[in-house]
């Protein structure tokens, strides 16, 4: 059980003109699970590498309870990766790569297959002990990699794009076991990914780093509801914005007003809402109720995309097919932005 203390961490490679972090800070308190975000590049790796002890960092710290771990070896950190393409020995049963750390902590033998057998049911293969990691998917591959890094009770765990490699089915299996083992075992894990979905999904807090700087730290719903700018608004499938003023609770828009919630950032800016949010066909009298013509519509399987231009600006709304059943292109409806889903960044 470890509070992990990011401070201020920099790294800038040999020869690069700008670091691949800058200044990283994050508290993340004992047994949480928290996603590093990002696009490919933009330092998450990066991070996780100096926590592990296998980059040196420019500059900052890394504290677990306080202390420094900057000056500890690797392997005295108490720090289990998993990478993501888990790196299982492959002339090893999986009994025998799950208990390689134990072995190599030189305890009894009779404790390490009794563990073995523990942890092997904990990841649901408790029949497959015997078998090498050729013989077994993906999926199973990536069970008996979690298990070798649990087994050894790291202070730390941290995962690498734990569920790229593995097919979309798959990754909503993983997904459920990852949290309720991190949850059962209450060990602190920060884990790599790019995919906006699985963070949400599966961390008690998110932190999106964009070109080597983090933009927001927050649980997930603060990212869909309180995005700190518009690239945050973005990354999580942010598709309307709106350039113009607000003045308390009253928004000034290219095509008239729109009424706000109280307490939202005053004068130039951005307004921004998620598509999602936009009702159709609403009560004719609730604030922001407005006239919309349908420029374009996509049917996505279970939603349907519709393209709306309200004066001269573009809106996307996404909602149930069965809703927009009948509309066409050029057809003139009625949407309505409830205030309190309107949301407004600084400029």
């Amino acid at each position: 059980m470890t509070h992990v203390s990011i401070k201020e961490l920099t790294k800038v490679y040999p020869g690069a003109s700008e670091p691949s972090l800058d200044r990283l800070s994050l508290e993340i308190p004992t047994g949480e699970l928290t996603a590093l975000l990002g696009p490919s590049g933009c330092g998450k790796t990066t991070t996780m590498k100096m926590i592990a002890g296998l980059l040196d960092p420019t500059s900052g710290d890394v504290t677990f309870d306080g202390r420094s771990i900057l000056k500890d070896k690797p392997e005295n950190r108490g720090v289990v990766m998993v990478f993501q393409n888990y790196l299982l020995f492959p002339y090893m049963s999986v009994a025998d790569n799950i208990g390689f750390g134990l072995k190599m902590r030189k305890m009894d033998p009779a404790e390490i297959k009794r563990r073995v057998g523990e942890m092997l049911e904990l990841v649901k293969l408790p029949d497959l002990g015997k078998r090498k990691p050729s013989a077994l998917s993906g999926g199973q591959q990536q069970r008996v990699a979690l298990a070798r890094a649990l087994i050894v009770q790291p202070n730390v765990l941290l995962l690498d794009e734990p569920l790229s490699n593995l097919d979309a089915h798959l990754r909503f299996e993983m997904r459920d076991l990852i949290r309720s083992l991190q949850q059962e075992m209450g060990i602190t894990t920060i884990f790599v990914t790019h995919d906006q979905e699985e963070a949400v999904v599966l961390a008690d807090r998110v932190a999106l780093i964009l070109d080597g700087c983090m933009k927001q730290y927050d649980n997930a719903e603060a990212f869909y509801k309180r995005p700190v700018d518009e690239a945050t608004a973005r990354f999580f499938g942010g598709q309307n914005f709106m350039s113009g003023t607000t003045r308390g609770t009253v928004f000034e828009a290219s095509f008239g007003q729109l009424q706000l919630v109280e307490g939202l950032n005053q004068g130039s800016g951005v307004l921004t809402f998620r598509p999602e949010n936009v009702l159709l066909n609403g009560d004719p009298s609730a604030p922001n109720t407005l006239e919309a013509n349908i420029a374009d519509k996509i049917y996505l399987g279970t939603q349907t995309r519709l393209k709306l231009r309200i004066g001269q600006e573009n809106v996307d709304i996404i909602t149930n097919p069965s809703d927009v059943e009948g509309l066409s292109p050029g057809d003139l409806i009625r949407v309505t932005l409830p205030p309190q889903t309107l949301w407004m960044l600084t400029s």
